[in-house]
């Protein structure tokens, strides 16, 4: 088992190499996709927003969020957003479902990465306006994007590297240092333990208490996830120990917190999926416990085995 275990390592580590050397580089990190919904608005300002979807879609597409070119495929994402009012030609409120996902290596699959339901957005917007990042000061529009953007990076390449990801969420976590200075209201505070808000999922994936459930994240997508259709028995192995972390870890720390709650609703569907092949009634017993909200979901695979 560690010398399967050894081989199947080193073949994804030529695999890295050869992806970082490769010649095709990006400027820009993301693909994403920009749907916006306006049904809440009045007609002038729907008028006004014509054009928002593409103005908001080419700025994450067109934007570095890194210093270095982008090494590998652009990462997919989405961005929903329900407009939910406006007070002005000009001030909005909106809700934005945030979505992001990563390549499973050697197949057509895709894992989801980050599922956000982001109900807290306030900004300005006028009609014909022009997007420009600007790292040092808080802007309402695009600093929200910026801080999505830097987020879905970070989660991508934790996936790839043990806590690969920490450079993007120090970004992030700037910007909503930044919001809170700002006084601009929606979502930028720090609000109770459990309740989403930027600053929660940020300071939790900052935190070295939770640095644990991040390095065995790593080894659930990379050491895991990734290599299934090779070695199922070993790729198991890892993606279980990522739910026995966060239960020794359950121990220590509170798990109803915004980060353990974005991911168990990014991946209860993929864990279940997965996690099945094991035939272990107590992973999902324990899974139960720690991710209630899913409970419904686990119990179907618990019924079903003997």
């Amino acid at each position: 088992m560690k010398k399967t275990f050894l081989l199947l390592l080193s073949q994804r580590l030529i695999s890295l190499w050869l992806i970082l050397i490769s010649p095709i580089h990006f400027a820009q990190e993301l693909d994403c996709k920009v749907i916006v919904n306006y049904e809440n608005l009045p007609v002038l300002n729907r008028e006004i927003l014509a054009g928002f979807a593409q103005v908001v879609e080419d700025y994450m597409n067109m934007t570095r969020f890194d210093e270095k070119d982008w090494a590998g495929p652009k990462i997919p994402c989405t961005i929903n957003i329900f407009f939910l009012s406006a007070s002005s030609e000009v001030n909005y409120t909106a809700q934005a479902v945030v979505i992001s996902q990563r390549p499973i290596y050697n197949t057509i699959n895709f894992s989801s990465m980050l599922t956000v339901n982001d109900n807290t957005w306030s900004f300005i917007y006028e009609r014909g306006q022009s997007l420009y990042s600007n790292r040092s000061t808080f802007e309402p529009l695009t600093s929200f994007l910026d801080y999505y953007a830097n987020i879905i990076i970070g989660f991508d390449m934790d996936s790839y590297f043990e806590l690969g990801g920490a450079p993007f969420f120090s970004k992030a976590f700037n910007i909503v240092n930044l919001a809170s200075s700002s006084g601009f209201p929606g979502g930028w505070q720090t609000t109770s333990l459990s309740t989403y808000s930027r600053w929660n999922l940020v300071s939790d994936l900052l935190n070295e208490k939770y640095r644990p459930f991040r390095e065995a994240l790593y080894n659930y997508h990379y050491n895991g996830l990734d290599i299934f259709l090779e070695n199922k028995t070993v790729a198991l192995d890892q993606m279980a120990n990522l739910i026995k972390t966060l239960e020794e870890m359950r121990a220590k720390v509170d798990l109803n917190t915004v980060l353990i709650k974005t991911f168990f609703d990014a991946k209860y569907g993929e864990l279940t999926d997965f996690l099945r092949h094991t035939n272990n009634s107590d992973l999902f017993k324990t899974l139960k416990r720690i991710d209630p909200s899913h409970a419904s979901k686990y119990d179907e695979v618990l019924n079903k085995m003997p």
